[in-house]
């Protein structure tokens, strides 16, 4: 059996097992205004048999920020979720909130290839294009209003005034969509704790326990949705970034009792970009 794979299973997996990152600022201070760029690696295990990776790349100067991702996920998850992917977000930061300008992503599967792309104001959807349509779990207009798409809501504004490791980081709910489907990842503090070195980051960090809650476009039967929205214990760790006014995410775990998934990074490294790039749209599908 083949298995279906699409913008919302590594939508999923890169929020619901990365979750997200938090915006902020010193007080009176504009951090933004220096150019930077974030790029992490992560390795995915599952009954701590590698399956996977995932690189991040985010870019930052002055109000703007780009950010890319790509990720291939297979072996003994290959029933979960089975394939690579790219996605890539554009947008601005106002009064410390992301608000993205387009999405994109390409998913390929087997012979099976998804592009979506995703022209967004203010939160609402203006333009969207989905390859091959989703026919009868196609997104409704009202689905499409006050929504982010999954790589911008990796970037959480700030609603407290504590520091960068605020528990306010995890006190929201996420409104995604990703083309093809709907969502919320309901973030609840934890509590505060500290990573090693040998996870690619050696600090302190902010853990929110997760909650997955499928809302619109996922059919019946999908196995990562059933997987992800029975109840399992679910926690994402983040982390301040050197230089760039946000907490990213360093480590994921998804608890079961037959295997746990774990994802953590290998690498979690900041510099000083040439320039900002806004990610163009992924190939298009054949006419």
């Amino acid at each position: 059996m083949k298995l279906r794979i699409s913008a919302h299973t590594y939508g999923a997996l890169l929020l619901a097992c990365c979750a997200a990152g938090h915006v902020s600022a010193a007080e009176g201070q504009d951090e933004t205004s220096t150019p930077r760029k974030l790029e992490a690696a992560y390795s995915i295990t599952f009954a701590r048999v590698s399956v996977g990776a995932v690189t991040l790349n985010a870019e930052f100067r002055a109000n703007e920020y780009a950010i890319t991702a790509t990720g291939r996920v297979g072996g003994v998850m290959r029933l979960l979720l089975n394939g690579s992917a790219f996605l890539s977000a554009h947008g601005v930061v106002q009064e410390a909130r992301p608000v993205p300008a387009s999405f994109t992503s390409k998913m390929e599967s087997g012979n099976e290839i998804q592009y979506v792309s995703m022209v967004l104001d203010d939160g609402n959807v203006r333009e969207l294009e989905v390859t091959p349509p989703n026919g009868a779990d196609a997104i409704a207009e009202e689905e499409r209003k006050g929504i982010i798409d999954p790589l911008s809501a990796m970037l959480v504004p700030s609603a407290g005034t504590g520091g960068p490791l605020s528990q306010e980081a995890c006190r929201r709910t996420l409104a995604v969509l990703d083309g093809r489907h709907r969502y919320d990842l309901k973030l609840a503090f934890k509590r505060m704790d500290e990573l090693s070195a040998d996870q690619g980051y050696k600090g302190p960090v902010v853990v929110c326990a997760l909650t997955y809650v499928p809302i619109a476009g996922h059919g019946s039967g999908a196995p990562l949705v059933k997987y992800l929205s029975e109840g399992r214990e679910m926690e994402v760790a983040l982390a301040p970034v050197s230089g760039i006014p946000v907490l990213a995410p360093v480590r994921l775990f998804v608890g079961s009792w037959v295997a746990n998934l774990v994802m953590t990074t290998t690498r979690f490294e900041a510099s000083v970009p040439s320039n900002l790039r806004r990610p163009g749209p992924p190939e298009q599908a054949p006419k």
